[in-house]
């Protein structure tokens, strides 16, 4: 018996070893820091990061700081040891619960006493009352579960009437009289057989949310390597421009110099001429005041005449030269720097953003209360009937459509909804319906819209089926873009800052032709249809 006291109360000393000063429950994938101090992998992972931007990092144990996130390092011994622990004490180990009597050192539990409420070790299980009120369970805590708190006894019984374990005195002398109960085994086994074929429904479920899961993951991956390729094509971009606007700039730099050294060779040429020019001057003064001061007129008079002494270069083309050197040529500064308008030509081509092209409005399709404008695009409510000539291709409702149809490609359109307090814009197939309330865009298979009403409220709408967007979105004009390859329709409210309104993505089996829908106001195509190369 003392041997099995001491072997017990060691067993509860190193299993106080082996337990996380983080987490109190024993080491899961130990780790020991540079301090010598162990702990949990998750658990000093977490530690740690909660220490992130602190300034330093400290052992939860004895404050030990570096300067570095420590690397956590496996001690494979202490692992080996919990490993050893755990499979000699599986049972006691996975439950946590201690002998209520062993108080002088903790020792696991092997049973729990439901009339007791105690949790007993091998030992005090030995000696415990073996009478058959003393009912022995696997160890618990929550041993007052399972006792009916009115009578304080054990639950024998199930009652399916009002779905509540009871007693023996529930049964005869409580308020589960007369009603029909269950043993809790069979109960038990009853509600086991239905959560089985629940099971498989639940199994199902999971797998198709898994795979739904994973196609939401592709999906990413696939965005995440567009917006990769995206980006890298726009830095190479904005990196080609600035390697053409610094050669720019070295062009107009070098050739501001070449002017600037060749204006400043010829002034210096022209200075040195007339510092010469200035020396033959002095000369000849010199000349000139030696014969007015002689007395001897012979020698005056056989001089040559006054006119020869100054036969010099007019010094007015002299200054001409002056000024004519001193110009800067700006005609090869101005067409170096006309590159930079085919730089501008090369950032739309480097995006394959193509002009703006008209996007027309098609008369023919305008309702009877729609009035087109010259250009063709704008489109107004009108009281007045328009009487226009019947047509099949005319709708009923005031709407209209435009001429020109898109079936492959990417393209984006702008209208301006300002002017108009009900609205509806979008796209639609040409076979959509004319007649009928099944006609209005958006009320069919056959078209998407955005719509706008009073006070900024606005949904966007598809087979009659309507989703609203947030009641704080302006929408005084909105943007379309279609990518028809990708089958996706989108619109954009182009309020500051943009706002993404909604996309939508299906098969597109027709040409996409836009669409407007009048109910007050106007509404405006604002600059044509723009298309765009899809970037590498």
């Amino acid at each position: 018996m003392v041997t099995e006291d001491l072997s017990a109360m060691a067993s509860a000393d190193l299993r106080q070893e082996l337990d996380c000063s983080i987490c109190l429950s024993i080491y899961t994938d130990p780790i020991t820091l540079r301090c010598g101090h162990n702990f949990c992998r998750v658990c000093i992972d977490r530690m740690l990061d909660t220490q992130e931007g602190a300034g330093a990092f400290t052992c939860p144990d004895c404050r030990a700081e570096c300067q570095e996130r420590p690397a956590l390092q496996r001690n494979i011994t202490l692992c080996n040891i919990v490993e050893s622990f755990l499979s000699t004490r599986p049972d006691q180990e996975e439950t946590g619960i201690l002998c209520t009597y062993c108080v002088d050192s903790p020792v696991p539990a092997a049973k729990s006493c439901l009339m007791c409420e105690d949790s007993l070790c091998d030992k005090h299980l030995r000696v415990h009352s073996k009478s058959p009120e003393h009912v022995l369970c696997d160890p618990t805590t929550a041993l007052g579960n399972k006792k009916c708190s009115i009578h304080k006894e054990i639950y024998k019984y199930y009652c399916p009437e009002d779905a509540a374990c009871i007693c023996v005195s529930c049964r005869l002398d409580g308020e589960h009289r007369g009603h029909l109960v269950e043993m809790l085994d069979e109960a038990s086994e009853k509600k086991k057989e239905k959560l089985r074929n629940v099971l498989p429904k639940l199994t199902t479920k999971k797998v198709e949310a898994e795979k739904r899961v994973q196609s939401l993951q592709e999906c990413r991956r696939e965005d995440q390597g567009k917006a990769a390729g995206v980006i890298e094509t726009v830095t190479a971009l904005f990196r080609d421009i600035r390697r053409q606007l610094e050669d720019l700039e070295k062009r107009v730099l070098s050739e501001i110099s070449r002017q600037e050294q060749r204006v400043s060779l010829s002034v210096s040429d022209l200075i040195q001429q007339l510092e010469i020019k200035k020396e033959e001057l002095s000369g000849k003064m010199r000349h000139i005041e030696e014969l007015c001061n002689m007395s001897d007129p012979v020698t005056v008079l056989q001089e040559p005449d006054t006119g020869d002494l100054c036969d010099t270069e007019d010094t007015e083309s002299h200054d001409n030269q002056v000024h004519g050197a001193g110009d800067l040529d700006v005609g090869p500064i101005s067409e170096t720097l006309h590159t930079l308008s085919d730089i501008i030509t090369g950032i739309n081509t480097g995006i394959y953003v193509q002009e703006a092209t008209a996007l027309l409005l098609d008369v023919t399709t305008a309702g009877d209360t729609i009035q087109i404008s010259g250009d063709r695009n704008t489109a107004s409510r009108s009281q007045i009937n328009q009487n226009h000539p019947v047509t099949p291709e005319r709708f009923e409702w005031h709407q209209v459509i435009s001429s020109r149809g898109f079936s492959s490609g990417r393209h984006y359109w702008e209208v301006d909804v300002s002017k108009s307090v009900m609205w509806k814009v979008g796209m639609c197939y040409p076979s959509i319906d004319r007649r009928g309330l099944e006609s209005v865009i958006g009320c069919n298979n056959k078209s998407w819209c955005v719509c706008g009403w009073n006070n900024n409220q606005s949904s966007v709408t598809h087979d009659s089926t309507e989703i609203q967007l947030p009641d704080n979105i302006p929408c005084d004009r909105v943007r379309v873009y279609l990518d028809y390859e990708a089958g996706q329709l989108s619109f954009y409210s182009l309020c500051d800052p943009i706002r993404h309104l909604h996309t939508y993505t299906d098969a597109l089996t027709e040409p996409l032709h836009a669409a407007l829908w009048v109910g007050a106001g106007y509404i405006t195509i604002c600059g044509g249809v723009r298309s765009w190369e899809k970037l590498p």
